[in-house]
């Protein structure tokens, strides 16, 4: 999910509307920009019982959430 230029808690709502939809063991990969991104979409993966990485991706984030 491309949430690059949104400004937070962009990312974070999008990552929650669209990890609903994961099966257990698919993965959601958000790209974003905001510096608070990893943050708050962390809190999303623990919320929804996700694992969760973060990888620094250019000028922005990978963040990798997988449905447990």
């Amino acid at each position: 999910m491309d949430a690059r230029g949104l400004a937070c808690p962009l990312p974070a709502i999008k990552a929650r509307l669209a990890v609903r939809e994961l099966a257990r063991g698919e993965a959601l990969v958000v790209l974003a920009t905001d510096p608070e991104a990893p943050i708050d979409v962390a809190a999303v993966a623990a919320d929804a019982d996700c694992t969760f990485d973060v990888a620094r991706d250019g000028d922005g984030w990978r963040l990798r959430l997988v449905r447990r």
